[in-house]
């Protein structure tokens, strides 16, 4: 029973990511990062080892079959950020238990993450295929956004965690 528990959280966040990519535009998007940040935290929290990688998986592979010319693009991101979440988790030493969360250790690893993935992704699709003109005010709204919206992202993570969720046995 626990893993159909498990795999029903990961797709429920792995969905609610591809819902917000279905309703809005591909360049406002990218600004709904905060909130696949926030489910891709707490499913890590919830499924212990690579929760975060199955939530990824899932919302990464809808994302692709909606958009199908960026398939390729929207699973290996999704997949790496999810990847990129349990890691920093397990290196930030985040352990979800009853008495709740590390605050200040999420908020650190989902923003050292967050810019990293931000980095990642601009970077990859800048440099390589240049899908995206260069710019270096881009370079900067990265780099300042990356971190920002991965510590709200950690500290929404944490409060959700620490006042309703950490009760929840799963």
């Amino acid at each position: 029973m626990q893993k159909i528990t498990r795999l029903f959280i990961a797709a429920l966040f792995g969905s609610i990511i591809f819902v917000t990519r279905l309703f809005v535009p591909p360049p406002i998007d990218k600004m709904l990062i905060v909130v696949d940040a926030v489910l891709l935290a707490l499913s890590a929290l919830f499924i212990k080892k690579i929760g975060a990688t199955y939530a990824g998986a899932v919302g990464g592979a809808l994302t692709g079959l909606w958009r199908p010319s960026l398939l390729p693009f929207s699973l290996i991101y999704a997949l790496l950020y999810g990847f990129m979440v349990d890691a920093f988790l397990f290196l930030f030493k985040v352990n979800a238990t009853t008495e709740g969360v590390s605050r200040n250790r999420l908020m650190a690893a989902m923003a050292v993450n967050t810019l990293l993935i931000g980095f990642l992704t601009y970077y990859a699709s800048t440099v390589f295929p240049q899908l995206i003109l260069w710019s270096p005010a881009m370079d900067m709204l990265v780099a300042f956004m990356g971190p920002v919206t991965g510590a709200v992202a950690g500290y929404a993570a944490s409060y959700l965690w620490n006042t309703y969720l950490k009760n929840i046995t799963v």
